[in-house]
């Protein structure tokens, strides 16, 4: 079978914070002087005593460290971990994004890729011009084109606006139109980073579908999600990264184990490092999330018939308005239970839509003869509704479950779904 796609020792480096030319739009002054000292500098270098490479670590992070596989044309590959570990570097990369710091990358095809909400599309020209400066870009005729347009605006339901520049178009009107176009323009290789982010959960399930689809006509895809059901249905196989290192390369159920199996909290609490935190999440800054059972104690395994706490504590460096934070309850396979935020009570959005800088915590109380038997995880979530999210991990923490006591219990079957309440049933002889 013919090699799609082969990575070899790929690396990427990135600079931390501003880049270090001082005297880029310097002075007379201060170009003399560096040009004075410069044998100085260069003299402690070769001596190994450069201050500029003591703190090299420091202003730089590998976000791929040596990475290598290979994939078959015609193979659906996912690719997990957690926020920061890679993924879309490596998307990047093999889209010729960005360039690789080390490595080869060795691509046979044309790519079609949705990396991000609007990638490739230019602002200022209308979506018909958008699409069709894509396709031109994959190396398609206009005929092709033609004749794929109906159908990737029917898909897009932005027929209405296909002649409007894309920059008025909102974010749910760029995924719509980006994704059609990557899907319908049938590249050989289609590079997808995590499309469910953002859109209404019925075109979530329209996307899957057109996954489906792409995958079973036989053309090389990879598939980056945080939606573990998404990667055991579209995926026969699936990578796992870690900071940048690939740890695992596995049939895709038991990769979706490897990866929500390790990493995990075993105390029932999380806390994130600094370099867990994107940039972009100021002035949000998350500090610990704790699972506690009744007593307040912090616990990685909680009673069914008892009630869960849930305290996510956090920083805000600035004024927020409209902030709400919340979780995700998912299985241990990604299927969703449910998502609750912290002012979903109108009373409580009144006194908190805009909070001020401080240290807050946010609780909530799972009741009691709620959950099943089995492994739950949390994912966060920060944001101002449909203005800004400030920071998300779909993965922060999981926790154990223990059934003992709870209703039915007695009968020896497993009981199937994610709950197990206790109902109010009453029994009436009617004759």
């Amino acid at each position: 079978m013919t090699t799609a796609i082969s990575v070899k020792n790929l690396s990427k480096k990135y600079r931390i914070g501003e880049a270090q030319t001082k005297f880029h739009y310097g002075m007379l002054r201060d170009v003399l002087v560096d040009t004075v000292t410069a044998p100085v500098r260069w003299a402690k270098s070769l001596a190994g005593r450069s201050s500029t490479q003591l703190e090299t670590a420091k202003h730089y992070i590998w976000a791929l460290d040596d990475v290598s596989f290979d994939l078959d044309e015609g193979k659906v590959l996912g690719i997990v971990g957690r926020n920061g570990a890679g993924k879309s570097t490596l998307l990047k990369v093999l889209s010729r994004v960005t360039e690789p710091t080390e490595g080869t990358v060795t691509v046979r095809g044309r790519v079609g890729s949705l990396l991000e909400v609007g990638t490739g599309f230019h602002p200022e020209l209308t979506g018909r011009e958008n699409l069709y400066m894509n396709g031109a870009i994959l190396g398609m005729k206009r005929a092709e084109i033609d004749s794929k347009f109906d159908e990737i605006v029917e898909f897009s339901e932005v027929g209405q606006f296909i002649d409007t520049p894309v920059k008025r178009y909102s974010s749910g009107m760029y995924l719509r139109l980006a994704f059609a176009v990557a899907a319908h323009l049938e590249p050989e290789i289609l590079v997808v980073d995590e499309v469910l982010a953002v859109g209404d959960a019925e075109f979530q399930k329209k996307c899957l579908g057109k996954m489906g689809d792409v995958a079973q006509q036989g053309r090389t895809v990879l598939f980056v999600s945080h939606n573990m059901s998404a990667i055991l249905r579209l995926t026969q196989e699936a990578i796992v990264l870690k900071k940048g290192q690939l740890i695992k390369r596995a049939p895709s159920p038991e990769a979706v184990d490897f990866y929500l199996a390790s990493g995990q909290a075993e105390t029932g609490e999380r806390l994130w490092q600094p370099d867990e935190i994107p940039a972009s999440a100021a002035p949000f800054k998350p500090v610990a999330i704790r699972i506690k059972d009744k007593t307040g104690k912090i616990m990685d395994t909680v009673r069914s018939t008892e009630p869960t706490t849930v305290e996510w504590e956090y920083q805000l460096d600035a004024p927020v308005t409209g902030l709400r934070v919340g979780v995700y309850l998912n299985t241990m396979r990604g299927e969703y239970v449910f998502t609750s935020f912290d002012t979903d009570d109108a009373k409580q959005y009144e006194q908190f839509g805009a909070r001020q800088p401080g240290r807050y915590i946010s609780r909530c109380e799972i009741p009691a003869d709620f959950f099943n038997e089995g492994r739950y995880y949390l994912g966060v979530n920060a944001s101002s509704f449909g203005v800004r999210r400030y920071f998300m991990d779909e993965n922060a923490i999981s926790f154990n479950v223990d059934i003992a006591g709870a209703p039915g219990t007695q009968w020896p079957e497993i009981r199937q779904g994610p709950i197990r309440p206790r109902l109010n049933w009453r029994i009436e002889k009617l004759d």
